[in-house]
């Protein structure tokens, strides 16, 4: 069962995101945006998404170090939710076998 301070992290955090991914489109709504503004727009909840899962990155959790890894591989080879997929399930499957 998850506990209530995760839960409502985890809240957080999607919040954050989708207020990232709305917030400028409301604040700019009335303008015509360039092709550079839009690429930066889009590329804004990706760059909340990265500081969520930096951490994991100096993580000293082998079943963690090795799912990143997995993660990274799938990223470079696959779109966006094969590699989540891919990446959730060896996360779990991995801390499972490994602790």
């Amino acid at each position: 069962m998850i506990d209530a301070p995760t839960l409502f992290a985890i809240v957080l955090m999607a919040g954050v995101t989708y207020l990232t991914r709305i917030g400028g489109y409301v604040v700019l709504r009335n303008r015509v945006l360039s092709v550079r503004a839009t690429a930066v727009m889009e590329a804004a909840p990706g760059c909340v998404l990265i500081s969520v899962i930096a951490p994991a990155f100096v993580s000293r959790n082998p079943a963690d170090l090795l799912a990143l890894a997995i993660t990274l591989v799938a990223a470079t080879r696959l779109s966006m939710l094969p590699t989540v997929v891919i990446g959730v399930a060896s996360a779990g499957l991995l801390r499972h076998l490994i602790g």
